[in-house]
């Protein structure tokens, strides 16, 4: 089977993308794949990385504002429009796919459209609760649109096209029972695990409200704490803890990293999780059983992390702060709120695992392998 993979933007939108072509290796070692982004995207150094060939179509966003740069931008956004079919057209028609599957971004629109009206299969999978543009746009278009959770299906004009598949998660989050990743982790003297993080590149304004989240945390250290503050917000949080006369070689159970690399297990230890709202992070909490308190980013298209993070407060998974509302007190506060009720926290694991769907990878081959026949 030949696959064209299109996704770009943000690894949320790649990743599920290269898990489904690393499965997909694995049941057809013969198989051949191609993922097409933009120039600019992520995937641009993701996509070479994870060992597979990467073409571009010239596609970008449409900004909201009539200042003289955003104007300028939104004109060559108009150019890429007009010229991103035909290039999307001459990679289809010189590498001849099977199937070609969209997992969001920009990008996939130009394509998944252009191998529609070809007669080529199609397939979007949408990672976030209420579709983005480009899924909207592509509804009418495509044979199947995958979605991560049954209550998605409502926000579609065609839902006889809808699949309920998940969201892929990486095997690894699963590798170990949450009592070996504790026992690995060190944190398994009966304390609960907070573990928090805003970005890989951390979000400035939260870690402000993390340096007092954690300097009220020393006064009793009720809990075990993992945070991630990302490359540029490591100094800054540093500096304010310094500031605030917290040492944390005196506070072994508390620990700040730049960046959590050994996530699966980490995740697998949480019993609190305090994150932002993006598909990647929902995916994973839902299929791991781990309450969240969530602060929804209000900084991206469509306010969509506040629609995801709404979805599973809704279901009773997750409790959501607004960064308007926001603070290191407040979440202190929730934090010991749902770590202090020992039956709220057990319905909230409940919860959350009832929403996840730990196959999705396997799921999505199936629907993919179901419009190639």
């Amino acid at each position: 089977m030949r696959t064209i993979f299109t996704c770009g933007g943000t690894a949320g939108h790649v990743n599920p993308a290269i898990a489904l072509a690393q499965l997909i290796a694995e049941k057809d070692p013969e198989a051949e794949f191609l993922f097409v982004g933009a120039e600019r995207g992520l995937e641009k150094d993701l996509v070479p990385k994870a060992g597979y060939d990467f073409r571009t179509v010239h596609i970008s966003s449409f900004h909201r504002s009539f200042k003289p740069k955003e104007i300028k931008h939104n004109l060559v956004s108009v150019y890429n429009l007009v010229r991103s079919p035909r290039e999307a057209r001459a990679i289809l028609k010189e590498f001849r796919p099977d199937v070609v599957v969209g997992t969001g971004g920009y990008a996939s629109f130009p394509v998944v459209k252009a191998a529609a009206k070809m007669g080529i299969p199609t397939a979007v999978h949408e990672s976030n609760m209420v579709p983005g543009l480009t899924t909207e746009l592509l509804e009418p278009f495509a044979d199947r649109i995958m979605v991560g959770f049954e209550s998605c299906r409502q926000h579609y004009k065609h839902p006889d096209k809808v699949l309920v598949t998940g969201t892929p998660v990486r095997g690894d989050f699963f590798a170990l029972t949450k009592e070996e990743a504790k026992k690995k982790l060190g944190v398994d003297d009966g304390r609960p695990l907070i573990v928090s993080f805003w970005g890989s590149l951390g979000a400035s304004g939260m870690n402000r409200q993390m340096a007092d989240f954690l300097a009220l945390e020393t006064a009793k250290e009720p809990f075990h704490h993992i945070h991630g503050a990302g490359k540029s917000g490591y100094p800054q949080i540093m500096a304010l803890l310094k500031e605030k006369g917290v040492a944390l070689e005196q506070h072994p159970f508390l620990q700040v990293r730049e960046y959590i690399y050994d996530m699966a297990p980490v995740m697998r230890a949480a019993d609190l999780v305090i994150c932002r709202a993006g598909a990647s992070t929902i995916s994973e909490l839902t299929a791991l059983g781990v309450p969240a308190l969530i602060v929804p980013s209000p900084y991206v298209t469509n306010n969509h992390q506040e629609k995801n993070a709404r979805a599973l407060e809704e279901a009773g998974g997750a409790a959501v702060l607004l960064e308007k509302d926001s603070s290191g007190q407040a979440m202190f506060q929730a934090a010991c709120g749902i770590l202090h009720d020992g039956a709220r926290r057990v319905g909230m694991e409940k919860a959350m695992a009832s929403l996840g769907i730990r196959d999705a990878t396997e799921r999505i081959y199936q629907v993919i392998l179901g419009i190639t026949k």
